[in-house]
């Protein structure tokens, strides 16, 4: 995997669940199993995108619809490919195709103290609204919520 290699974002599909359950395991102290993804493939109101150099899941992340808003989930990028862009893309396609499943609306929650992530949120929009305390565990944090809304 080169520096000038392309980053192809996509659809999940079940062939990439192995790649991605590895690479969510890299990313997440409490990570998805692969059925986890599995499952979110086989419902109508789920969307995972996947991000791809050369044949390799570097990135993924999903948008789960509930009454017409969308819950960002799951946004994972492989720790070589950090800060290249790859969830910038992988989000900003999931919310172009997040029409097919009737959501306009974004909502996600982030640690609060993961400022690349809240970089990354207020560079594609959103606004912090909320706080749920303890949100996290190990450790131990509070979560930001944040939203972009179609005005």
């Amino acid at each position: 995997m080169t520096e000038d290699a392309k980053i192809e974002v996509r659809r999940l599909t079940e062939q990439d669940v192995p790649e991605v359950a590895a690479n969510e395991a890299l990313c997440f102290t409490q990570p998805w199993a692969a059925h986890n993804f599995l499952e979110a493939l086989e419902r109508k109101d789920i969307l995972y995108a996947v991000a791809e150099e050369e044949g390799h899941i570097v990135g993924h992340a999903g948008v789960y619809t509930v009454l017409g808003e969308g819950e960002i989930v799951n946004v994972a990028v492989h720790p070589d490919f950090r800060c290249r862009g790859v969830a910038y893309q992988m989000l900003s396609y999931l919310m172009s195709i997040a029409p097919e499943i009737g959501t306009e609306d974004f909502t996600l929650e982030v640690r609060a103290g993961n400022k690349a992530a809240i970089r990354l949120y207020e560079k594609l929009g959103f606004e912090t609204e909320g706080v749920r305390p303890g949100f996290y565990d190990f450790p131990k944090e509070d979560a930001l919520i944040m939203w972009k809304r179609k005005r």
